[in-house]
Protein backbone atom coordinates (compact mmCIF):
# COMPACT_ATOMS: atom_id res chain seq x y z
CA UNK A 1 0.00 0.00 0.00
CA UNK A 2 1.07 3.57 -0.62
CA UNK A 3 0.02 6.54 0.08
CA UNK A 4 1.03 10.36 -0.93
CA UNK A 5 0.45 12.66 2.17
CA UNK A 6 0.24 16.30 1.93
CA UNK A 7 -0.64 18.77 4.36
CA UNK A 8 -3.24 21.10 2.29
CA UNK A 9 -5.08 24.66 3.34
CA UNK A 10 -7.71 23.22 1.47
CA UNK A 11 -8.84 20.32 -0.61
CA UNK A 12 -11.88 19.32 -2.51
CA UNK A 13 -13.37 15.62 -5.08
CA UNK A 14 -15.80 16.55 -7.51
CA UNK A 15 -17.74 14.13 -9.52
CA UNK A 16 -19.86 15.17 -12.24
CA UNK A 17 -19.80 18.85 -11.09
CA UNK A 18 -20.84 17.84 -7.63
CA UNK A 19 -18.29 17.97 -4.22
CA UNK A 20 -18.40 14.72 -3.03
CA UNK A 21 -15.71 15.45 -0.39
CA UNK A 22 -13.82 18.35 1.39
CA UNK A 23 -11.52 19.56 3.82
CA UNK A 24 -9.91 22.58 5.09
CA UNK A 25 -6.35 22.99 7.02
CA UNK A 26 -5.80 19.18 7.06
CA UNK A 27 -4.22 16.58 4.98
CA UNK A 28 -5.18 15.05 1.22
CA UNK A 29 -4.31 11.36 1.08
CA UNK A 30 -3.56 9.83 -1.91
CA UNK A 31 -3.94 6.07 -1.49
CA UNK A 32 -3.06 3.27 -3.63
CA UNK A 33 -3.33 -0.50 -3.14
CA UNK A 34 -1.45 -3.41 -4.86
CA UNK A 35 -2.08 -7.21 -4.60
CA UNK A 36 -0.40 -8.64 -1.49
CA UNK A 37 -1.99 -5.49 0.35
CA UNK A 38 -4.43 -6.86 3.70
CA UNK A 39 -6.54 -5.81 5.83
CA UNK A 40 -3.30 -5.62 8.23
CA UNK A 41 -1.39 -3.53 6.12
CA UNK A 42 -4.52 -1.15 5.44
CA UNK A 43 -4.89 -1.04 9.70
CA UNK A 44 -0.75 -0.02 9.82
CA UNK A 45 -1.40 2.69 7.23
CA UNK A 46 -4.46 4.28 8.96
CA UNK A 47 -2.47 4.54 12.30
CA UNK A 48 0.66 6.04 10.15
CA UNK A 49 -1.32 8.68 8.50
CA UNK A 50 -3.23 9.58 11.66
CA UNK A 51 0.36 9.57 13.84
CA UNK A 52 1.98 11.36 10.78
CA UNK A 53 4.06 14.43 12.45
CA UNK A 54 3.56 16.94 9.32
CA UNK A 55 1.13 19.20 10.56
CA UNK A 56 2.48 22.35 11.83
CA UNK A 57 5.02 22.47 15.13
CA UNK A 58 5.56 18.38 14.54
CA UNK A 59 1.95 17.35 15.02
CA UNK A 60 -0.28 15.03 13.78
CA UNK A 61 -3.66 14.81 13.31
CA UNK A 62 -3.89 12.64 16.50
CA UNK A 63 -2.59 15.38 18.20
CA UNK A 64 -4.74 18.22 16.45
CA UNK A 65 -8.20 16.84 14.93
CA UNK A 66 -7.29 17.70 11.45
CA UNK A 67 -9.19 16.48 9.00
CA UNK A 68 -8.04 13.98 5.93
CA UNK A 69 -9.59 13.58 2.77
CA UNK A 70 -8.63 10.01 1.06
CA UNK A 71 -8.94 9.84 -2.51
CA UNK A 72 -8.01 6.22 -3.90
CA UNK A 73 -5.23 6.66 -6.87
CA UNK A 74 -4.02 3.39 -8.37
CA UNK A 75 -1.91 5.09 -10.84
CA UNK A 76 0.74 5.25 -7.61
CA UNK A 77 1.69 1.84 -8.95
CA UNK A 78 2.28 3.13 -12.54
CA UNK A 79 5.35 1.71 -13.83
CA UNK A 80 6.93 3.56 -16.35
CA UNK A 81 10.64 2.00 -16.30
CA UNK A 82 9.94 0.79 -19.90
CA UNK A 83 8.91 2.97 -22.72
CA UNK A 84 6.81 5.82 -22.42
CA UNK A 85 3.17 3.82 -21.14
CA UNK A 86 3.25 3.55 -17.80
CA UNK A 87 1.85 -0.53 -16.57
CA UNK A 88 -0.66 -0.47 -14.36
CA UNK A 89 0.04 -4.68 -13.18
CA UNK A 90 1.00 -3.70 -9.76
CA UNK A 91 -2.01 -1.85 -9.09
CA UNK A 92 -4.48 -3.92 -7.14
CA UNK A 93 -7.98 -4.57 -9.49
CA UNK A 94 -11.10 -2.54 -8.35
CA UNK A 95 -12.69 -5.26 -6.34
CA UNK A 96 -9.41 -5.76 -4.27
CA UNK A 97 -8.67 -1.93 -3.58
CA UNK A 98 -12.12 -0.95 -3.02
CA UNK A 99 -12.39 -2.48 0.22
CA UNK A 100 -9.11 -1.61 1.47
CA UNK A 101 -9.51 1.97 0.72
CA UNK A 102 -12.52 1.34 2.88
CA UNK A 103 -10.86 -0.36 5.90
CA UNK A 104 -8.27 2.56 5.85
CA UNK A 105 -10.71 5.19 5.68
CA UNK A 106 -13.42 3.36 8.64
CA UNK A 107 -9.69 2.65 10.74
CA UNK A 108 -9.05 6.44 10.64
CA UNK A 109 -12.83 7.45 11.66
CA UNK A 110 -12.38 4.77 14.44
CA UNK A 111 -9.24 6.52 15.81
CA UNK A 112 -11.67 9.32 16.28
CA UNK A 113 -10.39 11.24 12.47
CA UNK A 114 -13.06 13.09 10.31
CA UNK A 115 -12.38 11.76 6.98
CA UNK A 116 -13.72 12.67 3.40
CA UNK A 117 -13.57 10.42 0.33
CA UNK A 118 -13.82 10.77 -2.69
CA UNK A 119 -15.70 7.96 -4.84
CA UNK A 120 -14.12 4.84 -6.01
CA UNK A 121 -14.41 3.99 -9.82
CA UNK A 122 -15.77 7.27 -11.03
CA UNK A 123 -13.65 10.44 -13.25
CA UNK A 124 -12.72 12.17 -10.18
CA UNK A 125 -11.48 16.19 -9.88
CA UNK A 126 -9.01 16.52 -6.85
CA UNK A 127 -8.06 20.39 -5.95
CA UNK A 128 -5.71 20.75 -3.26
CA UNK A 129 -3.96 23.91 -2.09
CA UNK A 130 -0.94 22.77 -0.49
CA UNK A 131 0.75 24.09 2.80
CA UNK A 132 4.55 24.23 3.04
CA UNK A 133 4.32 22.27 0.41
CA UNK A 134 4.95 19.39 3.05
CA UNK A 135 4.50 15.64 1.37
CA UNK A 136 5.52 12.26 2.25
CA UNK A 137 5.27 8.99 0.82
CA UNK A 138 3.99 6.18 2.77
CA UNK A 139 5.36 2.72 1.39
CA UNK A 140 3.89 0.02 3.75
Amino acid sequence: MRAVVQTVSRAAVTVGGEVVGEITDGLLVLLGVTHVDTAQVAATMARKIHELRILDDEKSVADTGAPILVVSQFTLYGDARKGRRPSWTAAAPAEVAEPLVTTVVEALRERGARVETGRFRTHMLVESVNVGPRTVLLDL
